[in-house]
Order: C-alpha cells, then structure tokens, then sequence
C-alpha cells in the first residue's frame, strides 16, 4: 500500500481518489473548503461534487497541504486546467519567457491524464467511471468479464476518435444493433451493462 496525496478535491480529484483507494492505496486529498473537506472525513462522502457515492475509509482529506503531502510516495496534482496555463503564464513572466516552454507539455499532459483515468476506471474492481457507477453502470466485454486497464484506455481512445469524425452520425451505429452498442464498442467487443435492470431481471436463486 503506498501513501498518495491528491492535490484538489473536486471531480477530478475524488475520482482519481477513489480509483487509487480501489487499488489498495492510502489516500489523502487537500481542498480548500473546509466544509467539504469535513464531509470527507465523516461522511466518506464528497458530497459537492458526487453525492451517494461513498469513499472507501483509505481516503481522507484536509485543507492542510503541508499534512497532505507529508509522507506521500506520490502527489497527484488534481486543478483545473485553466489554473495550470495560468502559472505557466505567471512562471514564463517570472523567467522572462522561458517558462512558457511549458505550455508545449500542458495538452499531452491532459490527454495522458484522461486516458490514465479511464484505463485505472475500466481495470478497477467496478469496471466503471464514478460517473458510470452514479447511473449503475458498468462495462463488461462481450463474454461478461470485467475490463482491465488496456481495455479501458483504449476504449476512451476509440470513442474520442469515433466521436470526433463521426459525430452524430456515430450515433447511427446504435440503431442498428440489437445490443445499441457505438462503433468503439462494436471494434472492441464492449458492453455497457445496467445494473438495477441486471438485477431485477436476475432469476431467483433456489435454496435446497
């Protein structure tokens, strides 16, 4: 179990929480509001950003970055994206240009992320992303196994590119097959399951 300290507490950052304390990690999470740092703590819960989604007793959360950061084997920087060209602008004044280098690094940098998340979603124990697991969603391939890491980032890829030069007409794709799978599920063999519907349709087990 390795100690990671996750730096902003919002959608981002309690996801990508939540799929590190799924990997058996312990997580500390700095935010600057008190109030949801404290609904962390009690209620295991982010309740600003992800309400009924619980938090596994691994993740806690202060507003102390020194105390976040203290012991950490890994720091995840966890903002928005605008704050980050942000600094690099203020950074480049400071080094009289030579910090704007940085903003070569700032796209890459988003897109590795993404897919680092979606891949960590899909080969985590609930085959889903925190938005999926909000609507009982989960991904599953066409044989009912969960997905695992190649799986899931290369499924965020495909859906990007299909969505980017198809886009509605990918949308088309859905109609004409009987499970209403796109096109990168199609390619990858890919299911999305629903699971209150899953469940209610389940049989009975019988009891001898």
């Amino acid at each position: 179990m390795a100690k990671v300290a996750v730096f902003g507490a919002g959608s981002w950052g309690t996801a990508f929480s939540l799929v590190l304390a799924d990997a058996g990690n312990d997580v500390t999470i700095w935010g600057r509001r008190p109030e949801v740092c404290e609904a962390i703590n009690e209620r295991h819960e982010n309740t600003e950003y992800f309400p009924g989604i619980g938090l596994p007793e691994t993740v806690s959360a202060t507003t102390d970055p020194e105390k976040a950061a203290a012991g950490a084997e890994f720091v995840v920087l966890s903002v928005p994206v605008i704050l980050g060209y942000l600094f690099i602008a203020v950074f480049g004044l400071i080094t009289l240009g030579l910090g704007w280098a940085l903003f070569w690094l700032a796209w890459p940098a988003t897109i590795v992320w993404a897919i680092v998340y979606y891949g960590s979603c899909f080969g985590g124990p609930h085959s889903a992303t925190v938005g999926m697991r909000v609507m009982d969603l989960e991904l599953r391939t066409w044989y009912g196994a969960p997905g695992y890491f190649v799986l899931g980032a290369t499924h965020a890829v495909l859906f990007w590119v299909s969505i980017s030069f198809l886009s509605p007409l990918v949308l088309l794709v859905g109609l004409f097959n009987r499970r209403r799978r796109l096109l990168h599920d199609v390619i990858l063999g890919t299911i999305i399951i629903n699971g209150s519907v899953r469940t209610q349709v389940a049989p009975v087990a019988r009891s001898y």
